[in-house]
C-alpha cells in the first residue's frame, strides 16, 4: 500500500479558537475538575470555573499590559501548571505563546524570540530572567518580563481588573481557526532552528477528531494524566490542548526525581512519554528482581507477558498461558503498576521508535502502549495505534482527518488538518518541506495492508557503506539503546567498509548492573574496559544485528569516556542525536574504529 486517508470525523470549519475551550467547560460542565494542582503532599483540585476564570483574569493582565492581538509572547519554564494557564490565557487575549526549553542557551533564546518579534517573555525563575538579561539588548521589540516564581502572574492578573470582558471578547473577535495560535521552533538537530507556525485550527481540528478516535483513553469521566515531558514539545503541548478539550484531568510534574511519588499519589489512568522513559522503567524494574534473588521469576515473568501480548494480537491465548499470565498478574505485574500509580492503563509513546519486545512487555502487564508518529510541522501526531486493534512495532494508521502517502524513495508524505502552513520567515524551507500540497517529513517508512505506518529511518541519516549498502542506523540505535548499560549510541559507516558504533554507558544504570555481575565499585572510568561489560555490550550488539542483514551489521564498537548529553550540545532537548556535531567532536574516535 502505498497511501491511507483517514476521514475526518468532525465537522471542518474555519470558526472558534483555542480560547473558546475553556469557557465552553465553564458554561456547560462548571464543577468538572481539569486540574490537578501539587500543595503539599497531595494535589488540589481545579474546577472548569476556577480554571477559566483564571485564565481571564490573566488574558486581561496581557491585554492592559499592551500585549496586542497577534504579537507573539515567549514561554520559558518546565512543565508546570502556570504553563497551561499561560498559554490559554495568552489564547484569550489574542496573542500567540512561543514556547522555548528551560534548558535553552542564551544565544538560542535570543534567537527565538527575536525571530518570533515576541514583545514579551515568561520566565519561571530569576535565574532565567539572569541569563535573558545577558541577551535582551539585542531585542528591542522585548518590552516584558514576567517570572512565574517571583509572583508576576499574580499581579499581573491584578493589574487587569479594570479591563472589561467586552475588552477582553474585542481582543480575540478576529482570531479563528486560521490563525497562528503558537510559533514551536524545531529543536535543530541541523542547523539553526526553524519557527512552525501552527494554527488554532491545526490544534482544535487534531484535538476534536483525536477525541472521537481515542474517546476510551481520553474522553471518559475517569480520564487523567500526569504530564511530565517538556510543554516546550510540541507532543507535550497537543495532550495539554487534548486533555482540555475532552475534559480529562490533568496534572503537571516537573522533576524526574519525584515522578514515581507523583503517580501513586496522583494515579493518572494514561500517560505519554518518549521510549527511553519506558525502557528505563524496564531496566530499572529486572535489575532490582536480579538484586533481590527473583530475577529468574522476573525474565519467566517478562517472557509470559510478551507471549501473552503476541498470542492476544494474533487472536488466541491458549489456557495454559492465560493461567502463567495470572498468577504472574500476581506476583509480578501488578508490582509493576502500582509503581505508575495503580490506575494506569494506556500510555502514549512518541518521539522515536519503542521496540516490539517492550511494546509487548508492556500490553502483557496491563499497560497498553499506543505508539504513534508526529513531528513539530505536524502538531504532532500524525497516525497512532488504536486500543480497539493495536499492531506493536508499527506506529498505527492516520488519524482521521489525515492522509499518508509513501513516495517511490520511501520518504512519508502527509497532508491533513494537523499539517502546518509555513516557517517563520523562512519562505526557502517552506517551500522545500510543502512541495505539491505534501508535507515532506524526511523519514523514511512503509505501510501495511491495513494501512498501519512502520518507521524504518531517516532519509538524511541513510548511511551508504564503500559497498553501496544502504543503511538505516536507527533500527540498530533504537535496539542498542534498550539494553540497560547503554546510555546513546551512534552508528556510523558512511562511505566506509563496514558499520561501526560508537557508545555511551548508562552510569545511573552501572552501579546496580555492576552490583549483579559481580563487579560492585565498578567506576564508568573502568567499565569501558572491563571485560565483563565489552562481553554484555558485545551481546547488545548481537541482539542489534539479529534485526539487520550481515552487511547491515556492527562489526566493531567503542565505549566513549562520556555521554551525549543536551548540556554537552550533542543531543537536542527532545533527546534528538545531533549527528554532525556527534561526527565533528568525535571525529578521531570514528576513524580510530576504521584503523586511523
Amino acid at each position: 500500500m502505498h497511501e491511507k486517508s483517514t476521514p475526518a470525523l468532525t465537522p471542518a470549519t474555519t470558526e472558534g479558537s483555542l480560547a473558546d475551550v475553556p469557557s465552553r467547560h465553564r458554561r456547560d460542565t462548571p464543577g468538572r475538575v481539569l486540574f490537578g494542582v501539587r500543595d503539599g503532599d497531595g494535589w488540589r483540585d481545579v474546577s472548569a470555573t476556577d480554571f477559566a476564570d483564571q485564565v481571564d483574569a490573566l488574558a486581561k493582565g496581557f491585554v492592559t499590559a499592551g500585549v496586542t492581538p497577534g504579537s507573539a509572547v515567549g514561554i520559558m519554564s518546565r512543565t508546570r501548571y502556570e504553563w497551561t494557564l499561560t498559554d490559554f490565557a495568552l489564547w484569550t487575549a489574542g496573542a500567540i505563546p512561543v514556547p522555548i526549553y528551560e534548558t535553552s542557551s542564551p544565544d538560542q533564546v535570543e534567537w527565538i524570540l527575536k525571530d518570533s518579534g515576541a514583545v514579551g517573555v515568561v520566565l519561571e525563575t530569576e535565574k532565567h530572567a539572569s541569563a535573558l538579561a545577558g541577551v535582551s539588548a539585542g531585542l528591542p521589540s522585548l518590552a516584558h518580563t514576567w517570572v512565574i516564581d517571583g509572583g508576576d502572574l499574580d499581579a499581573l492578573a491584578q493589574s487587569g481588573s479594570g479591563c472589561d470582558d467586552a475588552t477582553l471578547a474585542a481582543a480575540r473577535a478576529d482570531i479563528d481557526r486560521q490563525s497562528v495560535a503558537t510559533i514551536i521552533y524545531t529543536s535543530g538537530t541541523t542547523g539553526r532552528p526553524k519557527g512552525v507556525e501552527l494554527t488554532h485550527g491545526n490544534f482544535l481540528d487534531l484535538a476534536e477528531n483525536t477525541v472521537e478516535k481515542l474517546r476510551e483513553v481520553v474522553g471518559t469521566t475517569e480520564a487523567s494524566t500526569l504530564l511530565f515531558l517538556p510543554l516546550a514539545h510540541v507532543f507535550a503541548r497537543f495532550i495539554e490542548v487534548l486533555c482540555v478539550q475532552a475534559g480529562a484531568k490533568m496534572a503537571h510534574s516537573a522533576d524526574i526525581k519525584t515522578l514515581l511519588d507523583d503517580f501513586a499519589t496522583y494515579q493518572p489512568t494514561f500517560i505519554l512519554a518518549v521510549p527511553r522513559v519506558f525502557e528505563k522503567i524496564y531496566n530499572s524494574a529486572e535489575a532490582k528482581a536480579v538484586a533481590g534473588g527473583k530475577g529468574s521469576i522476573f525474565a519467566k515473568a517478562a517472557d509470559t507477558a510478551i507471549a501473552w501480548s503476541e498470542a492476544n494480537e494474533a487472536g488466541s491465548v491458549g489456557l495454559g498461558l492465560r493461567v502463567k499470565h495470572a498468577v504472574f498478574d500476581k506476583l509480578v505485574y501488578g508490582k509493576l503498576r502500582d509503581a505508575m500509580g495503580g490506575k494506569v492503563q494506556y500510555a502514549v509513546s512518541g518521539g522515536a521508535p519503542l521496540g516490539t519486545r517492550l511494546g509487548h512487555f508492556f500490553r502483557g502487564i496491563g499497560v497498553t502502549i499506543l505508539e504513534g508518529y508526529g513531528l513539530t510541522e505536524t502538531t504532532a501526531p500524525i497516525t497512532v495505534n488504536l486500543p480497539q486493534r493495536l499492531k506493536v512495532g508499527t506506529v498505527g494508521p492516520p488519524l482521521p482527518g489525515s492522509t499518508v502517502r509513501i513516495a517511490d524513495d520511501g520518504e512519508i508524505l502527509v497532508k491533513g488538518v494537523q499539517v502546518f502552513g509555513t516557517y517563520r520567515n523562512n519562505p526557502e524551507a517552506t517551500s522545500e518541506s510543502i512541495r505539491d500540497g505534501w508535507f515532506h517529513t524526511g523519514d523514511i517508512g512503509e505501510l501495511d495492508d491495513d494501512g498501519y505506518l512502520r518507521i524504518t529511518g531517516r532519509k538524511k541519516e541513510i548511511l551508504v557503506t564503500a559497498g553501496g549498502k544502504n543503511v538505516a542506523p536507527a533500527v540498530l540505535e533504537d535496539r542498542l539503546r534498550a539494553h540497560p548499560l547503554v546510555s546513546q549510541c551512534i552508528v556510523v559507516g558512511d562511505q566506509k567498509p563496514f558499520i561501526a558504533a560508537l557508545l555511551t554507558l548508562d552510569e545511573e544504570m552501572l552501579p546496580m548492573w555492576a552490583a549483579n555481575n559481580g563487579l560492585e565499585g565498578l567506576t564508568p572510568a573502568k567499565a569501558r574496559t572491563d571485560k565483563t561489560v565489552l562481553a554484555a555490550l558485545q551481546s547488545a550488539v548481537d541482539d542489534a544485528n539479529s534485526a539487520v542483514s550481515k552487511a547491515e551489521s556492527i562489526r566493531k564498537f567503542a565505549v566513549l569516556e562520556t555521554d551525549f548529553t543536551e548540556e554537552s550540545g550533542h543531543l537536542t532537548p527532545s533527546l534528538k542525536l545531533k549527528r554532525n556535531i556527534v561526527m565533528r567532536d568525535y571525529a578521531d574516535e570514528v576513524d580510530a574504529l576504521y584503523g586511523g
